[in-house]
């Protein structure tokens, strides 16, 4: 992110020696990105971070492909997801490219789930039902319903929920997450007129130290495949840190939408933005207030992006029999639009109450054997009058 943070315990300035109340030294260790020349933040720890005890078996988890090249337009029932045992073992890869994998999951709640290093991909996880705190090296972080979670790559994290009741729709990426470049100035401080500021993102607000010795597991996906390594310190044994990179919340809520006399097109409801794609949150809004306005969207060509909705909450006003907890993929090529009679039936109304998020990928999505196991068959005919 770009703005500056800090929490708990650090020495005015880096690389110097800052020491335990018994006179020895707290461990440093620069959090950095490309090459020490991107965002950084410095982390203290009480125990060193690198005491590896045993590196143990390996699995694959990457994505397998079942359709390649997809030019179906397609409709996924997601709460058929089943509940996995934890967290890591609830994730259900649907959607991939090379730029970034869609997932999703029921985890249930289980007090002490395993520590989970993502050094593959940075993870952006909307929380649809669920509540709880994600624990992390930064320190913990309270999340609700409406919740996006960023996570860059090679945190250490884990999730405490309150309840079995949760749904999460996670997109994992090659790149870092960041906010639109135009929503900001040369500064990075977000402008008047971007749909939110940094008083919406909330940071992670209380460190738990774990001074102990032991042995930790700790699960670190690299290269597609998730590996055992037991260490020797507590992962969350941070006394303090500071720096630009760290995980963060912003609920959906928080998006403040931008409306028009005529109909606008979906980049302004973009909410985030990295290589390859980006990440739009349609909110409770006003419709277009032209005399002669039509609210329900245009059909429209992707002629260069695949577009994937994930439905959250409300009357979805531009189709017919879609319900909370569904996806729809409409690919690159294949013109799309509302369903027949909803143009019509959006004239003269004055406001919605949808709630969604899109994400539109540059590269075309292959899907997995688990996406066609969740599809409605026949949504492809679904704009033919009947």
């Amino acid at each position: 992110m770009p703005f500056y943070q800090q929490l708990g315990d650090i020495p005015n300035k880096r690389h110097v020696q800052f020491r335990k109340e018994d006179g020895n030294l707290y461990r440093e260790q620069v959090f950095g990105t490309a090459g020490f020349v991107g965002i950084t933040s410095i982390l203290y720890h009480y125990n060193s971070p690198t005491m590896v005890k045993e590196v143990l078996g390996s699995v694959d988890v990457s994505p397998k492909i079942a359709v390649e090249c997809n030019l179906h337009s397609r409709k996924l029932e997601g709460f058929n997801v089943v509940p996995g045992k934890d967290f890591l073992d609830s994730r259900i890869p649907i959607m991939f490219n090379s730029d970034l994998t869609i997932e999703l999951a029921a985890p249930p709640k289980i007090d002490d789930d395993d520590f989970y290093k993502n050094s593959d991909q940075a993870e952006t996880i909307f929380v649809h039902h669920g509540s709880g705190v994600l624990e992390t090296m930064f320190g913990n972080l309270a999340f609700s319903k409406g919740d996006y979670l960023v996570i860059p790559k090679g945190i250490i994290y884990r999730f405490k929920f309150s309840s079995n009741e949760n749904r999460l729709l996670i997109i994992a990426s090659a790149s870092p997450v960041f906010t639109p470049k135009r929503y900001r100035n040369n500064f990075g401080q977000l402008l008047e007129n971007s749909p939110y500021c940094e008083r919406d993102f909330r940071t992670p607000s209380e460190l738990e130290v774990h001074k102990e010795l032991g042995d930790y597991l700790v699960k670190i996906k690299k290269n597609g495949l998730i590996h055992d390594y037991i260490y020797a310190s507590h992962p969350f044994d941070v006394v303090g840190w500071d720096g630009f990179l760290f995980p963060y919340a912003f609920n959906i809520k928080d998006f403040e939408p931008i409306t028009g006399r005529i109909h606008l097109p979906p980049p302004t409801h973009q909410t985030f933005e990295a290589d390859g794609f980006v990440i739009c949150s349609f909110v409770p809004r006003l419709f277009d207030y032209h005399p002669k306005s039509i609210p329900a969207p245009y059909n429209h060509s992707n002629i260069d992006s695949d577009e994937l909705l994930y439905y959250v909450d409300g009357d979805f006003m531009s189709r017919v029999g879609i319900k909370p907890g569904q996806l729809t993929l409409h690919p690159a090529g294949i013109v799309h639009g509302p369903h027949p009679g909803t143009i019509e039936e959006s004239i003269g109304q004055k406001e919605t109450h949808e709630t969604a998020v899109m994400v539109d990928t540059f590269k075309p999505l292959h899907l997995t054997q688990q996406a066609l196991d969740l599809e409605d068959p026949d949504y492809h005919k679904s704009w033919v009058k009947k």
